[in-house]
């Protein structure tokens, strides 16, 4: 069991996501950077889409009630084990009584916890993801508050071989980090660098051809009216070539929409289910978890791919997935 002292600034359950609901309203919710919740899964042996802990911008204080194994992924937090720095992207055997805190934000914005055997919430229409404004999923249905205590399931065999191999060498220690690790250039906070990759949008045909060549060539902010379910972004307004009435349609994750006064909208995992505005593109699906980790301030570029290139660096990517899976399961045999 873990015990939480400090609930940090927004430390939530979250898994990949309520799919199959949308058509009643209900959104999708999940992690939001899904590439950093997946490979936290794997490091300590967990399926991908168990529930984990998302931490932003200002972490917890937990204290483990019991030996655990954990591991973090995502954006740099400063995590520290009873004061002691640990490392990002790989599996760590905490003794039991120790204490993981965190300090200031290096890197991205969100961090994700997974513990081996994850974490034993309620489902709620077949996910464990908390839905803050509709009060629903994760522990009760709302963020993470000091004293709440949360129990582990039951782990899975690749669990047990990873805490079996640590624990010959973790003896009176508080902690101990295994001796290998995911590469960092993985990490969606290392790809923050670069342009993030979209395709046309439904009504891209919509805005001028100054307002398309704005939006690939110019950068836009992260404003402090941003959010789980969409940023909102700062730069030169987009307008349309003419005026255009437009009925609500579905919109995705990385759905990038102008509202009136030309500041575009990206939506993100509490997004709602349909949206009036015209979008101007969607953000490729590779590149949501680099967006995931911007944090307001930061400046944004976009990129115009195809939607072939976007599905074959997709499929790139769950290839790099699929091996690192292999991998971790073959150290531990």
């Amino acid at each position: 069991m873990i015990k939480v002292i400090k609930p940090g600034l927004l430390t939530t359950v979250q898994d990949l996501g309520r799919y199959g609901s949308q058509k009643y309203g209900v959104i999708v919710s999940g992690a939001m950077d899904q590439l950093s919740h997946r490979i936290a899964n794997l490091l300590v042996g967990n399926e991908e889409n168990e529930p984990t802990l998302e931490i932003t911008l200002i972490g917890p204080v937990i204290e483990f009630t019991e030996t655990a194994l954990i591991s973090l992924a995502g954006g740099n937090l400063s995590p520290k084990i009873n004061g002691c720095a640990i490392d990002l992207w790989r599996p760590i055997l905490v003794s039991k009584g120790s204490i993981l805190s965190f300090g200031p934000c290096k890197t991205g914005c969100r961090a994700y916890l997974a513990v081996a055997g994850s974490f034993q919430v309620t489902t709620v229409m077949d996910s464990a993801s908390t839905y803050l404004r509709a009060g629903i999923g994760g522990f009760k249905g709302r963020a993470l508050k000091a004293g709440d205590v949360l129990s582990m399931e039951r782990m899975s065999s690749n669990s047990k071989r990873i805490i079996q191999r640590l624990s010959t060498e973790l003896g009176e220690r508080d902690y101990i980090e295994a001796t290998w690790k995911i590469d960092p250039m993985i990490s969606s906070c290392n790809m923050g660098k670069q342009p993030i990759r979209v395709i046309e949008g439904r009504q891209y045909h919509w805005f001028t051809e100054e307002s398309k060549q704005t939006f690939l060539q110019e950068e836009f902010m992260v404003t402090s009216q941003s959010d789980r379910m969409g940023y909102r972004l700062k730069g030169d307004p987009l307008t349309l070539a003419t005026e255009e009435e437009m009925v609500s349609e579905a919109v995705s994750n990385g759905s990038i929409q102008v509202p009136a006064e030309g500041n575009p909208i990206v939506l993100l995992a509490d997004r709602q289910t349909t949206g009036g505005y015209p979008k101007i593109a969607q953000i490729a699906t590779v590149d949501l978890p680099i967006i995931a980790q911007a944090k307001p301030g930061d400046k944004l570029q976009f990129k115009l791919i195809s939607l072939k290139d976007s599905q074959l660096i997709y499929l790139e990517r769950e290839e790099q997935i699929k091996q690192l899976k292999i991998g971790i399961s073959l150290l531990h045999r």
